[in-house]
């Protein structure tokens, strides 16, 4: 008998394998050294293996851990304070985001981290400032971290619209430095779980000549450039008043669109232009529930995916989709395309759920270790009960409900398990490596100093909720 680390034992395993979702029965799944070494029949795995550790899972069905390939963690302290107004990222986000400081910020990451993990997210592609101590936070939790620092050379303040932003080379100098910095203390750190990528905060918000050297670095270092593009008609109009072209051409022009591009929302290009950017061999991270939120817009992923590109799914942030669940992005990525096309078989539940998983994987440059249950690939996978009411009743004949329930019906609390290369990190609602109650306590100071210190600017800008404010509709 041979000896190994772990062996899974579930009813149902989707392993994403070939094209579709990869399902197997009757199986066992064998992990060792934090690998996935295959599958042995149910019957017989007993009598060639013995394990370090048993998971016994009698009413659960098995999947890659899901992908988060977008998130702002920090954000979250400012959760359902920028919904449902116009100009969302100056005159919604900007009178809070602008007084933040580092601690609210950490205290927002731990919450919504915490939060994806309960929903079955195993890496956090958080994108931000300070990123540091979101790193230590991820290794610590022994999740998997694909983290961007922001480069941006446009000041920080609220823009009026049609204003250009003003460009501050020190600034952006500062914040390469810090991305560099980053990339240097924690790129293939924590057993080589945490990645670090580039990440100009878009075109819009940095020059070409920036946008030049980060491509440069991120080539020699072999890391990839994670960036809104053509995010916005707030976007278009600086490109197009900086350079004379909208922003997928500009990019085009100065040779961006290519493998190295994961390329963030595409919420204002149209067909042609997310083809475009899908035969250069960019990737797309598509966020439903935040640019419908923000935008009242569908981004066109699936057309994406019809040229060929790989697409992944993200959060986003808390101020704008309200939630880092990829479960409920699984759910909209799948619903907005069926009424954008009124076809309701544009983007089926199998679909969905290969954007959380293989399909993210390939997003973001992670497919050769994570997104399927494949032997030789890390071992990230989660478990989902099949006696939560919203996966209930299971059919396996004449055909399977188990991806369409998952997809259309799940919350995230029917996410029982999850493991990182073959180590537990949330077993039974509870993530086994930090307190959840002391996070949620830290961050429950922050609303009231956060509150009074935006207070003069919102007020100022009198957008749409400080008009629902005083009309008591808040």
């Amino acid at each position: 008998m041979r000896k190994v680390d772990m062996i899974v034992k579930a009813p149902h395993f989707y392993t994403m394998e070939g094209s579709g979702v990869g399902y197997k029965s009757g199986v066992a799944m064998v992990i060792d050294a934090g690998k996935i070494r295959g599958f042995a029949d149910l019957a017989e795995v007993d009598q060639e293996y013995v394990a370090e550790e048993y998971v016994e899972l009698k009413h659960h069905a098995v999947f890659p851990g899901f992908i988060d390939a977008h998130m702002h963690t920090r954000l979250n302290v400012l959760r359902g304070l920028a919904q449902d107004t116009n100009y969302w990222m100056m005159y919604g986000l900007g009178p809070f985001s602008n007084v933040m400081t580092p601690e609210a910020s950490l205290a927002g990451s731990k919450v919504a981290i915490i939060e994806a993990i309960r929903a079955g997210t195993t890496t956090i592609g958080d994108f931000g400032v300070a990123m540091e101590p979101v790193c230590e936070v991820i290794a610590q939790l022994g999740a998997r971290g694909h983290i961007t620092h922001t480069v941006r050379e446009a000041r920080h303040r609220v823009y009026n619209p049609g204003e250009l932003y003003e460009y501050d080379a020190a600034q952006g100098e500062s914040s390469l430095r810090e991305n560099l910095a980053l990339y240097d203390r924690w790129h293939n750190r924590a057993g080589g779980r945490i990645k670090v990528l580039f990440g100009p905060q878009g075109p819009d918000f940095v020059s070409e000549e920036m946008l030049l050297r980060i491509k440069q670095l991120a080539l020699e270092r072999n890391t990839k450039i994670h960036m809104h593009t053509q995010q916005g008609d707030r976007e278009t109009y600086q490109t197009v008043q900086r350079y004379g072209k909208r922003p997928i051409a500009f990019l085009q022009g100065i040779g961006y669109l290519d493998e190295a591009l994961i390329a963030v929302h595409l919420t204002d290009a149209n067909d042609d232009e997310a083809r475009l950017v899908a035969q250069g061999g960019a990737s797309m991270i598509v966020c439903p529930g935040s640019i419908g939120i923000i935008d009242g817009i569908v981004p066109p992923s699936t057309v994406f995916q019809q040229a060929g590109g790989s697409v992944a799914l993200g959060s986003d942030q808390a101020p704008g989709n309200n939630c880092h669940n990829i479960i409920n992005e699984m759910k909209l990525v799948a619903l907005f395309n069926k009424i954008k096309y009124q076809n309701p078989e544009v983007v089926p539940a199998w679909q969905a759920l290969r954007m959380a998983t293989i399909e993210g994987a390939r997003a973001v440059g992670l497919g050769d270790c994570i997104g399927s249950l494949e032997e030789g690939k890390r071992a990230d996978f989660i478990a989902v009960d099949l006696r939560k009411p919203g996966m209930m009743p299971v059919f396996t004949h004449p055909m399977r409900n188990i991806v369409p329930n998952l997809v259309y019906s799940a919350r995230g609390e029917e996410v029982a398990l999850s493991a990182v290369d073959g180590k537990v990190i949330y077993r039974d609602g509870r993530i086994l490596a930090i307190n959840e109650e002391e996070c949620i306590e830290a961050m429950e100071q922050y609303p009231a100093i956060i509150g009074q210190a935006a207070q003069k600017e919102f007020l100022a800008i009198d957008g749409t909720n400080a008009h629902f404010m005083r009309e008591n509709k808040l």
